[in-house]
């Protein structure tokens, strides 16, 4: 079943892809179905930049308690950083 669950945002950042380093403009967040993972459903991240084409993409696949377990660890670090840093 797709859920069409889907969130975009913009991004400021950087990825790695197969040539090499680019600016990350946009991230889109879905629930659906995997391409690669082996997994039912799988929360999906595609990381890119569309001005710089279809190779400018970093994506994910992540089961649900992996997913939830990033969530975490990402906000855990970020209350952890020095106030002046962020």
């Amino acid at each position: 079943m797709c859920t069409y669950i889907t969130a975009k945002l913009r991004t400021e950042g950087s990825g790695k892809g197969a040539a090499g380093w680019f600016p990350l403009t946009e991230a889109t967040v879905y629930f659906d179905h995997p391409v690669h993972a082996s997994a039912e459903h799988t929360l999906n991240i595609d990381f890119r930049n569309p001005d710089r084409g279809a190779d400018a993409r970093v994506a994910v696949e992540l089961t649900a308690e992996t997913a939830r377990a990033l969530a975490h660890a990402i906000l855990e670090t970020l209350d952890a950083v020095p106030e002046g840093l962020l």
